[in-house]
């Protein structure tokens, strides 16, 4: 599968876009409910947005959602409800992408990894997250 969601009940806590997919034009994977948004553009040669600004527009973040860009390696992530339960483990490798939008995640690098992340800021420090002892890993 080129697109995975991670799912606990109806609730999306993450989005995995494999490094194999492909499609023509633009693809946004998130809803408008989202405070970030992932999308994907393949646009051949020539093709032109148009320069542009972004005007200041507010918003309300409840969540910091994470974006891991897998630059090398592979890393286990392992995932969590709200309530701190172990649901499962993904594998990813060199090229995919993942959005973290809610529940846990814990990381283990199965070979040197580099990932490039993307989250809102400024970093809230202790308060940004609750750290927590897994009670079972995949």
């Amino acid at each position: 599968m080129s697109i995975e969601r991670v799912m606990c009940g109806e609730q999306e806590l993450a989005l995995i876009v494999r490094t194999s997919f492909q499609k023509k034009g633009i693809e946004f994977f998130t809803p408008d409910t989202y405070s970030q948004q992932l999308g994907y553009m393949n646009r051949p040669a020539g093709y032109i947005i148009d320069p542009h600004v972004h005007n200041p527009v507010s918003r309300a973040v409840d969540y910091t959602n994470e974006v891991l860009f897998i630059k090398s390696g592979r890393v286990r992530v392992d995932f969590y409800t709200e309530q701190q339960e172990y649901l499962e483990s993904k594998e990813l490798v060199t090229g995919d992408v993942i959005l973290l939008s809610r529940g846990g995640h814990g990381f283990e690098m199965i070979e040197p990894t580099e990932m490039i992340e993307v989250k809102q800021g400024p970093y809230a420090g202790d308060r940004d997250k609750t750290r927590f002892v897994p009670k079972k890993r995949g």
